[in-house]
């Protein structure tokens, strides 16, 4: 039971930025709150809709990482280039899912302290994104080096990107 719940965790992406902002969003708010300007009910709308949609984006890659992972998975240490799903609209998919959550998180509890947290862990994300993607090229040479260059880092907004990303299986 306790070997399950550290290879959970272990396999859980929690991105140190956006951990760090979300707690930093709920512990500024109690010292000093800094409510956002406008109108509750409309603030609870747009938080829960970011929220589901970095839950649901986080969800989907990693079902599409597992699904294209043979033995065990192991998410810092992937046994292929995963390409489909999520990741053929953005290389960092998971990121993108805890960017949303951590909106998501700020805007539902109506703090503006998601207006500075939020760009700090993006940053601090990004910083380690860039690490991640020279590792990503060295392990798998011309198939990341072809990847880099058909889907952007972070978002696609193209109906053509939308459309490879539909399982075809």
């Amino acid at each position: 039971m306790i070997r399950r719940a550290v290879a959970l965790y272990e396999n859980l992406p929690l991105p140190a930025g956006s951990v760090v902002g979300v707690v930093a969003i709920v512990v500024l708010d109690r010292v000093r709150p800094t409510p956002l300007p406008g109108p509750r009910g409309l603030q609870r709308a747009a938080g829960a809709a970011a929220l589901a949609a970095g839950c649901a984006l986080n969800v989907w890659a990693l079902r599409e990482r597992r699904r294209r992972t043979t033995g065990e998975f192991q998410l810092e240490q992937p046994q292929s280039l995963v390409t489909t799903g999520p990741y053929a609209l953005s290389r960092h998919p998971m990121y993108v899912g805890w960017w949303l959550i951590h909106l998501g998180v700020g805007v539902v509890r109506g703090s503006a302290w998601m207006v500075a947290t939020l760009p700090v862990a993006v940053l601090v994300e990004h910083l380690g994104v860039l690490a991640e993607e020279r590792g990503l090229g060295r392990e798998f040479g011309d198939e990341f080096a072809d990847y880099r260059e058909r889907v952007p880092r972070y978002l696609a907004w193209s109906w053509r990107r939308m459309s490879a990303a539909r399982p075809t299986s």
